[in-house]
């Protein structure tokens, strides 16, 4: 990734290394996008992140469910191991912040993500672990007031939520069509002339029906 005075800079920093930030790398991959993934957020600087910590996961359910979460992961990891995916699983966000437009010499970057090993600059951010509270209080601290619908709030300063912000713990298939269509809204602003308004096909790191 480019340097910018110790700062490195990327288009997207994907919160979370499991299921969900791996799904959506991929799809962003797909269309030519870089991203950075990082653990997870921890606000209190310490580790585990108070804010994750006790989420549910997505894999919660009968055998069958986990099985197929397991299997997803598993295609999802090989992708990321053969194209090279920016991942740091040893690095929390610890805090972030809006930024103005040509503070990181002359790029429109939104977002400074501050880690204990230094600061990742990015137009978009995508939340894979957080709960309601956390956003609802996220957004306060941006200085926002927002209804139910937090989530169209977030995409507004551009913030994206995969597999979180429910009340009940998506399904890995859900979490596959959160990412893609995430990755699609992210690489459609990147690229806007590349990507159509309306993409099908497989997902990016899994293979074809028969």
């Amino acid at each position: 990734m480019p340097i910018y005075d110790g700062a490195e800079k990327t288009t997207t920093v994907i919160i979370g290394t499991g299921l969900s930030g791996l799904a959506v790398a991929s799809e962003l991959r797909r269309h030519g996008v870089a991203s950075i993934l990082v653990e997870g957020l921890d606000a209190a600087g310490g580790s585990p992140a108070p804010l994750t910590a006790s989420l549910p996961r997505c894999d919660a359910g009968d055998a069958g469910s986990r099985q197929e979460r397991n299997e997803i992961l598993r295609h999802l990891r090989n992708y990321a191991a053969s194209h090279h995916l920016d991942i740091r699983n040893q690095t929390f966000a610890v805090q972030l912040d809006r930024i103005a437009p040509g503070t990181t010499g002359g790029s429109v970057h939104q977002w400074a993500v501050h880690t204990a090993e230094g600061v990742l600059f990015a137009d978009h951010i995508v939340l894979t672990r957080c709960g309601q509270s956390q956003l609802r209080r996220m957004l306060s601290e941006l200085g926002m007031t927002v209804g139910q619908n937090f989530a169209a709030a977030m995409r507004a300063v551009g913030i994206y939520l995969v597999g979180v912000g429910e009340l009940v713990a998506p399904t890995p298939k859900d979490v596959l069509r959160q990412a893609k269509v995430v990755g699609q809204a992210i690489a459609a602003k990147v690229h806007p002339d590349r990507v159509p308004s309306i993409l099908t096909g497989s997902f990016a790191a899994l293979p074809s029906p028969a």
